[in-house]
């Protein structure tokens, strides 16, 4: 018999793509939030680090033993070229969400990357229960893409437009009606600014654009604490946030960058933020480790969808601002778009069965559905289709995914890089922030090779590349 803690890896003839490994102890023991290792636990913890250089590049599905729990994991997937880069703080938060009570799949993205105890780039499936804290307080944070036909642009004019536009920004609604605009667009997301009375033209002929059905639950009320929320309506929030505008410098798939009105040497805007502080708060509300059912399930799932609903609205803002400064004044000079969201839990199905699909940092690729994953400022970010592989539940990576903490990435890029360096790249992109710090903490060099953690989704069936986004100004301001 097979000591505890023993390690087995091997390759399947005609696979060698896909490496299998079992380690067979309980894992919940290096669970971070214990802050204790026991004895014996360094030599276990070893076998994964091995089991990592075992493993060449390609994909990895792990099965994962957890003998003296009443609930085990069948199924903990883990999608990358190179699995040396998915640092070991990542992978033991991935193994510690994997162990909670009714999880039945865990799948990691390629931009696997430690978060605050719960892993970034990460979705889990999980019967009968919802977990709030896997989501966490960026809840309802995605990407809005929107297509223009504007193919000619100068990138100082631009530059000067944005800061205009993203230092002193104003609310597109009266102030009186700030109260009316949280509440409708909380009930209705980006459609609700059809419902209130001065909005600019242009935001509400994108509004008007919006789908009439959002897949979403219908909102709870929402809480007294975030009736001022509407001022947030617009703004990019902090850490990795981002509003840009980028050209679409290649076309890989003609069929569907045409459906999404995507097309080669013109200008795209691109959002990345969430929910603001209404996500902070309901994670305060919700977010004590323990799971949900019955009733109390119902009323988080019904506050997230408002929570949703509201990111929503304020990346379509934050959109309607870039489009400002490019000039465009008419829906008509748009030509197509798509918003998703990366940070929630959805009602969905794996094996057959319904589970709750919480996605942290992943962004969902159903089949023939348009997804994003988020460049880094020096290198593009791709439209891609999703191929709707239930291995992955469905999902693909969200972005690049640091390879560095925020405190290394200070550390170390002071020592490269001069401040009057960092806002400009050698691919012609620049970045409009007033925070050294800020950028130095994501600067590209801080993030994994996009092209590498594209390629990986490629490999896995997971999606197939429509467009490459070249960023030609980035706001973070």
């Amino acid at each position: 018999m097979r000591d505890a803690g023993a390690l087995d890896a091997s390759v399947r003839p005609g696979d060698e793509h896909t490496h299998w490994f079992t380690i067979n102890h309980f894992w919940s023991a290096v669970d971070r939030s214990r802050r204790t290792i026991e004895p014996g636990w360094s030599r276990k913890i070893g076998h994964l680090r091995m089991a990592r250089r075992l493993l060449f590049p390609g994909a990895m599905e792990s099965g994962v033993n957890i003998s003296n729990r009443p609930e085990s994991v069948p199924s903990v997937v883990v999608i990358g070229q190179d699995v040396s880069m998915m640092r070991q703080e990542a992978l033991d938060q991935l193994v510690a969400a994997a162990s909670l009570p009714g999880c039945v799949r865990a799948a990691a993205m390629p931009d696997l990357h430690p978060g605050r105890g719960i892993p970034v780039g990460a979705c889990f499936a999980v019967s009968g229960r919802v977990y709030p804290h896997l989501v966490g307080g960026d809840a309802g944070c995605g990407a809005r893409v929107v297509c223009t036909r504007v193919d000619g642009i100068s990138l100082d004019r631009l530059e000067r437009h944005l800061r205009r536009e993203f230092s002193e920004p104003s609310p597109p609604f009266a102030e009186e009606e700030a109260a009316r605009v949280f509440d409708v667009v909380w009930s209705l997301g980006p459609r609700g600014f059809l419902e209130v009375g001065g909005v600019p033209d242009l935001l509400l002929e994108l509004a008007r654009a919006e789908p009439l059905e959002d897949g979403l639950p219908v909102s709870a009320a929402p809480s007294s604490a975030d009736g001022s929320a509407a001022s947030f309506l617009g703004t990019i929030g902090g850490g990795n946030h981002f509003a840009e505008v980028s050209l679409v410098e290649s076309v890989t798939d003609p069929e569907m960058a045409h459906q999404l009105g995507i097309s080669k040497g013109t200008v795209a805007c691109l959002a990345h933020s969430g929910s603001r502080a209404v996500g902070q708060r309901l994670a305060a509300r919700w977010s004590n480790g323990q799971p949900l059912t019955a009733g109390d399930l119902d009323r988080y799932v019904a506050e997230l969808a408002g929570a949703c609903r509201f990111a929503r609205a304020n990346r379509l803002v934050l959109v309607y601002r870039l489009l400002r400064a490019l000039g465009v004044t008419s829906a008509s000079e748009v030509s197509g778009g798509f918003d998703l969201t990366h940070n929630d839990v959805r009602a969905e199905t794996c094996e057959g069965a319904p589970v709750w699909v919480h996605r942290k940092g992943a962004a969902p690729a159903h089949a023939g559905f348009p997804t994003v994953v988020l460049g880094s400022r020096g290198t593009p970010s791709y439209v891609m289709a999703g191929q709707g592989n239930e291995r992955s539940l469905r999902s693909v990576a969200h972005g690049a995914g640091r390879r560095m903490s925020r405190t290394e990435a200070s550390w170390r890029l002071r020592k490269r890089y001069r401040k009057d360096e960092l806002s400009r790249f050698s691919a012609g992109g620049r970045v409009l922030c007033d925070d050294t710090e800020l950028l130095y903490e994501e600067h590209p060099d801080v993030y994994k090779p996009i092209d590498r953690i594209v390629g990986a989704l490629e490999d896995a069936d997971m999606a197939y590349r429509v467009a490459a986004l070249a960023p030609l100004v980035t706001v973070k301001l």
